[in-house]
């Protein structure tokens, strides 16, 4: 086989271009070189402080040892999202990142507990996710007795520099500049070279476009449209900020909906990230920030900043010799702490079917295939958040409310409805308990669940779930708090403070 790509040129820095330069380095070295530009000019949105459990998985395919990354990165553990005031102001419930052990394989483990509830018994369903009860207590101590199913909260310029690290070190190599021209070959329309405008230019087989929203090469040179997803995901604009941190971190981040959006609460070892997602239909830029500094504890780090975005999805990842990555391929928002992930998961398919050979079809439109149904299912997962609501205390969330949902949404929502059904199709990042636990913390009440159940008997039943919770607060009961865990096993050192 002729390997005719042999150099990959990235175009941009930040998580994304340093998580495809470390993956293309590590688990490439020797095949292809792998170049990486970036100005120091150019900031970078910095503010994805917060990841999902498929994280852990691609730090164990680059090698990667997790008490090093935790102390490298300022790391604290997160087992969940606290959602408050989503369904109906004073409401608050955990999405966690657990899976119940008690299913069948005719009727998912809330089938079970929609029957115990209807019987009167059986207690909250967080009750029987470990990961839930270990959050609402501040524990983290994952063992063999007690497996955790977690993520982390993750300090962005720490981690970008931690990654570059790693990569240069394995072979990439950075170049200092900024792009000025995006060269073409005349006939094919591949990109050819960046021209820098130190006059410096920079030839490449594959293109990997890490511009951000802007999306330089995907975008403004190769013509790809988004397609807008602002009719569901109304809000577009974000302040953030940095606080210094007054307690010990909580295993998990906040989600605090208000009147035109939401805000976070991202508890890391040294400091907290703050933000505010607002739609600025609904809530001017000076109200954002009054309202931010007003819900916001200890002391002010760095001075909020606006950062303005629009829900989409780039109509296709990969065109010609060009692939684009986190927010330059499109961007939903951070509620589910998914963007992350989105660009581990595209580097990993590039590694399993990396052409070498040359640039085909048939790869490319495989590639923009799974990369469309991923994306379209976490929008799905989203836009649940701000559908199933009872709120009518504004325009906004009247708006979310009455608005009209994608048809995939609309049909998720209906079989849990009417039959308590939840599903995870083969390329759903969420799995059925992250639906039901949304679902279910929202408000939607099924009108029915599996007749399967009616085959256990209520004291049978009753048994069980007994026996189940008490052994998921018996391990929590075992477990140390996370502030004691991250002492003895992943403090990040006091240079990473402010």
């Amino acid at each position: 086989m002729e390997q005719r790509v042999k150099r990959v040129v990235i175009a941009g820095g930040g998580t994304a271009g340093w998580i495809a330069a470390l993956g293309f380095a590590r688990q490439l070295k020797g095949l292809i070189d792998v170049v990486l530009i970036e100005s120091d000019q150019i900031g970078t949105i910095g503010v994805g402080e917060s990841t999902i459990p498929t994280s852990r998985t691609f730090n164990s395919y680059m090698g990667i040892d997790e008490a090093d990354f935790v102390r490298a990165t300022g790391s604290t553990y997160k087992l969940g999202i606290a959602f408050e005031d989503w369904g109906a102001i004073g409401d608050r419930y955990i999405h966690s990142f657990g899976a119940t052990s008690t299913s069948t394989w005719m009727a998912d483990f809330h089938h079970f507990w929609l029957r115990a509830k209807k019987l009167e018994f059986g207690g909250a369903i967080g009750d029987y996710y470990l990961e839930h009860k270990a959050a609402e207590a501040g524990k983290f101590g994952p063992s063999e007795q007690a497996p955790l199913n977690f993520a982390y909260h993750l300090d962005a310029g720490l981690y970008g520099r931690y990654l570059r690290t790693l990569a240069e070190s394995d072979g990439a190599t950075r170049i200092e500049g900024k792009i000025a021209e995006v060269r073409q070959d005349s006939e094919s329309g591949d990109i050819q070279s960046l021209l820098l405008e130190s006059a410096e230019i920079v030839e490449g087989d594959l293109f990997i476009d890490c511009t951000g929203f802007r999306g330089l090469l995907i975008g403004q040179t190769l013509g790809v449209e988004a397609d807008d997803w602002s009719k569901w995901l109304p809000a577009d604009s974000a302040l953030a900020v940095q606080t210094r941190a007054i307690e010990p971190p909580r295993p998990y981040t906040r989600a605090m909906a208000h009147k035109a959006g939401w805000q976070w609460r991202i508890p890391l070892q040294h400091r907290v990230g703050n933000g505010l997602v607002y739609s600025s239909d609904h809530l001017d830029d000076d109200e954002a920030e009054a309202m931010l500094r007003a819900n916001i504890d200890g002391d002010v780090l760095i001075e909020p900043r606006v950062i303005r975005f629009k829900a989409n999805k780039r109509r296709k990842q990969w065109v010609k010799n060009c692939i684009a990555l986190g927010l330059s391929s499109g961007f939903v928002e951070p509620l589910e702490s998914t963007s992350i992930h989105l660009i581990m998961i595209a580097v990993t398919r590039l590694l399993q079917n990396f052409p070498f050979a040359g640039v085909t079809e048939a790869a490319a439109e495989r590639f923009n295939e799974q990369s469309e149904r991923e994306l379209e299912g976490i929008r799905d997962f989203i836009v649940l958040h701000y559908h199933l609501t009872q709120r009518d205390d504004s325009d906004f969330w009247r708006h979310c409310r009455n608005m009209a949902i994608p048809d995939s949404l609309a049909e998720r929502i209906a079989l849990f409805l009417d039959s308590a059904h939840a599903f995870q199709d083969s390329h759903d990042l969420f799995r059925v308990d992250s639906w039901v636990q949304v679902m279910l913390g929202q408000g939607l009440e099924p009108k029915a669940f599996h007749p399967v159940t009616e085959r256990i008997g209520e004291a049978q039943l009753r048994g069980s779930l007994d026996q189940l919770r008490g052994n998921i607060q018996r391990a929590v009961d075992g477990m140390p708090t996370q502030q004691a865990w991250l002492e003895a096993n992943g403090r990040a050192a006091q240079s990473t403070a402010g």
